[in-house]
């Protein structure tokens, strides 16, 4: 029993202040203070969540949402290990587009969104194109820093065996950059969520989770944007999970 409380504490840490928040939210919710019309108690977040669940509007904005997600992150996850292991492997391709890939690393990712508003739109292309490019980044320069940390020793064995370059990638090159290739898609799985999220909620409203946010933006409903606010996070917590999840999986894959 009292080994049992220790392990309580050290695993309860980690909510004592997410439960606090609930519990003054909620305390400023009915305490008269503040108007309830901007601060709903949390009974009346999750009887509109109810509802949402019930009408089918949660069910098909979440699967509008992650439909995006997905197809932006494919794409943009795509073109980064590609592009990743061209400037891994080319010298050429560093010389050329190595400045113009730092100086993209310093623009913030929502700049982008008027440029490519203006190219692509502010409907599913133009969101498309920003989710891709959340997730291109960190796919490309993790696929290139992975190419770029294989030992010089195997490069030497590959010589020594006489591959060629196709077979130097295939059997050398891929899996001793793989952790490195897993991390970069582990931060592309989140960074497109939250460019999907940002696309729907400043460009053209469209259906998804941010398009639903804005209507209640719009009409001033405080608890369908809270209700909306905890399934974006909850969404979020889950692909985090998954992405450790397969992140842990690889590194046990490469100590065998």
């Amino acid at each position: 029993m009292t080994s049992l409380r220790p392990s309580l504490i050290l695993h309860g840490r980690p909510y004592v202040i997410p439960v606090l928040l609930l519990l003054v939210w909620e305390i400023t919710a009915h305490s008269g203070l503040v108007d309830s019309k901007f601060v709903p108690s949390l009974e009346a977040v999750a009887r509109r969540g109810w509802a949402e669940i019930g009408d089918g509007d949660l069910g098909s904005d979440l699967l509008a949402s992650l439909r995006r997600d997905m197809t932006g992150f494919v794409v943009g996850a795509t073109l980064g290990l590609s592009f990743g292991l061209l400037m891994g492997f080319s010298a050429l391709a560093r010389r050329l587009f190595g400045p113009l890939l730092l100086v993209h690393r310093q623009i913030a990712l929502f700049a982008w969104i008027p440029l490519l508003s203006a190219w692509f739109g502010g409907g599913e292309d133009g969101k498309l194109a920003f989710i891709a490019m959340a997730a291109f980044q960190p796919t490309l320069m993790n696929t290139w820093r992975g190419v770029a940390n294989i030992p010089p020793s195997y490069r030497e064995l590959a010589a020594v065996l006489t591959f060629n370059r196709l077979d130097f990638i295939r059997t050398i090159a891929l899996p001793g950059a793989m952790p490195e290739i897993f991390v970069g898609l582990r931060s592309a799985l989140i960074y497109a969520w939250i460019a999907t999220i940002g696309s729907e909620l400043l460009l053209d409203i469209s259906p998804g989770l941010g398009g639903r946010m804005n209507e209640g933006q719009q009409l001033f409903e405080m608890d369908l944007l809270v209700f909306y606010l905890f399934v974006l996070g909850f969404v979020g917590v889950l692909l985090s999970l998954f992405a450790l999840r397969l992140e842990s999986h690889l590194i046990r894959w490469k100590a065998r």
